[in-house]
């Protein structure tokens, strides 16, 4: 994804969008630190209905049966 200063973001932002729209979205970076992104309109309602985990898992289609049951063995110990 290229990245670009958000002065030089405004200088050129009919092709910043146009780039976007062509599938090449665009970081905008403001003292060096990423501020925002530009992206076609398409990509962001792909992007805004993407589901949730949680949702993906309540969509489950599987039976009760189908997870493993768990076991009553203790967890490993582990050294973080």
């Amino acid at each position: 994804m290229k990245e670009i200063q958000l002065k030089d973001a405004k200088a050129t932002l009919s092709a910043v969008v146009d780039q976007a729209i062509r599938g090449n979205p665009a970081v905008i970076t403001r003292h060096g630190r990423k501020e925002a992104v530009v992206l076609s309109y398409r990509e962001y309602e792909k992007l805004s209905h993407a589901p949730s985990f949680g949702r993906l898992l309540g969509a489950f289609p599987g039976e009760e049966t189908d997870l493993p049951t768990r076991t009553g063995k203790p967890h490993r110990a582990i050294d973080l």
